[in-house]
């Protein structure tokens, strides 16, 4: 990860490859990473739950339709079923970022 920055993003993934398959081209790289988002998003869309070992699982999850109310005024509207993305946390990352926390020493 960069230095002064707070996230990861695209870039810095390949980046990260790079270093890791120098014998990997920019554009090889690109490609797996589009490859594996592409199969990712396709699997959540036809409602397949996305496990990566040690990271977490991905599931698509409904929010169900239901009558709301706008606070400012008052009016009941009635709000779509819609899909949300879960994500729950792999045993491996859950135990790596509570393995870092500050003060305990």
């Amino acid at each position: 990860m960069s230095n002064s920055k707070d996230s990861l993003n695209r870039s810095d993934i390949e980046s990260s490859l790079i270093k890791e398959f120098p014998d990997l081209t920019k554009a090889q790289i690109s490609k797996s990473i589009d490859v594996i988002i592409d199969s990712i998003v396709e699997a959540v869309a036809v409602d397949e739950k996305v496990e990566i070992r040690g990271f977490g699982t991905l599931k698509k999850k409904i929010n169900k339709a239901k009558l709301v109310r706008n606070p400012k005024t008052n009016e009941k509207l009635y709000k779509k079923e819609n899909f949300k993305l879960h994500f729950k946390i792999g045993k491996v990352l859950h135990n790596e970022l509570n393995s870092k926390l500050p003060g305990d020493e």
